[in-house]
């Protein structure tokens, strides 16, 4: 019967099928044995893995087969039975088996790094090749793996070359083609149209929904969907009902709103006289919480930071928005909570917003981003050049000041020592500075100039790369301190996300919980804050204590001039967004799904619980507000700012 089928005319899509299911379902083993760990174990779970998976791998093998059944569709029987036919026909089946053999491998290697299928990382991945590229061959060996693909591709081919040709014998009339290659269209087009990548969710255990789904298909759904709009894929309510309920949680003392009840625009006056303090935001990457010796680590990779807490205010309970660096950068600079698909600052219309940058601006301020790496990356270049910071990278790091590069850019002590020259310039100049730092060591390959730490850089190990930053930050903070502008100066030490975001959970709060210094031992009480604060909260409490009066379009709050009843923070992955309060995590994802949850902030795991009306209507507010006032150009810069 099986033979029967490879002579069909149409009988490499069977095997294309074989292909593409075989290897599949090989990768997903592979991936289980990796996820075993955090798996509650279930029998119907692990039928569901494979029953849901072999679905999506149907779907994903009539895309591949589309290519595949065109030729066989159009080339005509005394063409198509010619042997000469059999070398397009090798090519194109060796093309289709490398990419699906290079991707088994990927994925794998995607997996260990953020522990789900391919999303929107991979796709951004794939936009910057340079850093990328450059990347993956300083972390492995690509000419043995190179050849190791290559061989297998080969093997593999070998195998199936019999059944690739028996269809090249069997004569079928252009007509009877047609219609065959007609119903086959139909598979593909029924996947386009009619599957998304929910289906596999039929699990709380979020690695039971990740392994059920197919790595090419994440792909592309993540592709096709780096901006989603909110009031089409999510719960909606009255959008001045909405901006009501921000006013209302945006109130404090001394702040008043404008009339116009679409706006959250606001006048913030201080009762004290402002202070003419620099500040040093450096934003770190991927720190996570649990890095720190403070909530639990026992390596010993941070320190100098654990040093700094006692020194420091320190927030104790400090959240990221997301799990990307511009997800981090966009809460840092606009103080909004994020929203559906890809960050503001990869965004078209992103120029003129309403930033730090452009507050501290309008005061007189020098406003820098530095960044070790290049700053096209991640489009940051771009999105702080117009919103009134000025844009400096490792193009414009001296070569005199660098010890080590990856493809990533310069190690941090090259980009510390240039931001100190930055401090020192606008000092001689007379003139108050913010700058804000963007670290890159803490990054595959995780290498560094040797002789820093007690870790070889060779190892290219996390525990070195974060080792490494926490070395870098000590290095900086002592050169800053034999400066004139130190005693003047606040030090911002936050991260820009977690390492991981997966858990078990689709939002496990554990992995959003980020370490956040400001350190200026003669300006600011050392202290431990306990309050729940999310990262895009640090913005307006940053110029809340330089006592600055200003007109507000900020949507983060001064959290020493807010209740504590109004504490909440915001998670978020690209398609699913999290509103975090009093232990209550609502979750809007797309098909205007709501979930409700007791979030266990230690664990990350999240239990159902009943609906809590005013609790939605509140996270509604927030993301639809958030989304509707970015694209209703209500984000932007007052007039004469």
């Amino acid at each position: 019967m099986f033979k029967k089928i490879f002579q069909h005319r149409f009988g490499p899509l069977a095997v294309l099928f074989l292909l593409v299911t075989g290897l599949s379902f090989i990768t997903r083993v592979i991936l289980l044995i990796k996820a075993w760990s955090n798996l509650d174990f279930n029998p119907l779970y692990l039928l569901g893995i494979f029953f849901i998976g072999f679905f999506y791998d149907v779907v994903v093998w009539s895309f591949f087969a589309i290519p595949v059944a065109f030729y066989c569709w159009l080339m005509k029987d005394s063409w198509y039975q010619r042997k000469w036919q059999r070398i397009p026909l090798f090519i194109l089946f060796f093309l289709l088996i490398l990419i699906l053999v290079l991707n088994a491998g990927a994925e794998i290697v995607f997996w260990d790094e953020f522990n789900v299928r391919f999303n929107f990382i991979a796709v951004d991945y794939l936009i910057y090749t340079t850093e990328v590229l450059g990347n993956i061959w300083e972390s492995y060996n690509i000419p043995l793996i190179g050849s190791a693909v290559l061989v297998v591709t080969l093997i593999i081919l070998a195998l199936l070359r019999k059944k690739i040709t028996a269809s090249q014998m069997v004569s079928m009339r252009f007509k009877r083609r047609s219609i065959f290659f007609l119903f086959f269209m139909l598979i593909p087009v029924a996947g386009y149209f009619l599957v998304n990548n929910r289906f596999k969710n039929i699990s709380q255990n979020n690695y039971v929904n990740e392994l059920g789904g197919n790595g090419i298909y994440e792909f592309g759904t993540a592709f096709w969907n780096n901006e989603i709009d909110y009031n089409r894929f999510y719960a909606v309510q009255d959008d001045t009902a909405n901006i009501a309920i921000l006013r209302n949680s945006l109130q404090t003392p001394g702040t008043t709103f404008t009339d116009d009840p679409l706006s959250i625009e606001r006048t913030i006056r201080s009762d004290s006289p402002e202070h003419k303090w620099n500040i040093v935001m450096v934003s770190v990457e991927s720190l996570s919480g649990d890095y720190l010796k403070h909530f639990g680590n026992t390596e010993n990779i941070t320190p100098y930071l654990d040093s700094l807490i006692p020194h420091s205010l320190f927030f104790e309970n400090f959240y990221a928005s997301g799990t990307r660096t511009v997800r981090g950068l966009e809460a840092l600079s606009l103080a909004i909570p994020p929203t559906p698909g890809q960050s503001i600052v990869r965004r078209p219309g992103n120029e003129n917003l309403f930033t730090m940058g452009s507050v501290l601006r309008s005061k007189g301020y020098e406003v820098n981003f530095i960044y070790g790496g290049n700053s096209f990356f991640d489009n940051m270049g771009y999105f702080f050049s117009n919103n009134d910071y000025t844009v400096l990278d490792k193009r414009d790091i001296p070569d005199s000041l660098v010890h080590h590069t990856t493809a990533w850019g310069v190690d941090d002590e090259a980009a510390f020592d240039f931001a100190i020259q930055q401090c020192d310039k606008s000092f001689q100049a007379g003139k108050l500075f913010f700058n804000q730092v963007m670290t890159v060591s803490n990054h595959r390959p995780y290498t560094y100039p040797d002789g820093r730490i007690d870790i070889p850089s060779s190892t290219q190990s996390i525990a070195g790369g974060v080792k490494y930053t926490d070395h870098a930050i000590n290095h900086f903070l002592k050169a800053a301190a034999k400066k004139p502008w130190f005693s003047n100066t606040l030090f911002v030490i936050v991260a820009d996300h977690c390492s991981k975001s997966a858990g078990k959970t689709d939002l496990p709060a554990n992995r959003y919980h980020i370490p956040c210094f400001i350190y200026a031992p003669q300006l600011i009480k050392p202290e431990i804050e306990l309050r729940m604060v999310s990262q895009i909260d640090l913005v307006p409490t940053l110029l809340g204590m330089l006592n600055l009066s200003y007109t507000s379009r900020f949507l983060g709050f001064d959290i020493y001039k807010s209740p504590v009843a109004s504490d909440r923070v915001f998670i978020s992955t690209y398609q699913d967004m999290g509103y975090l309060k009093n232990g209550q995590l609502v979750i809007l994802s797309p098909q205007r799904k709501v979930g409700f949850f007791q979030a266990d902030l230690a664990k990350g795991s999240n239990t159902p619980l009943p609906v809590t009306d005013s609790l939605k209507r509140e996270a509604i507010a927030w993301y639809q507000g958030a989304s509707f006032l970015f694209k209703n150009d209500r984000y932007k810069k007052p007039k004469g700012f």
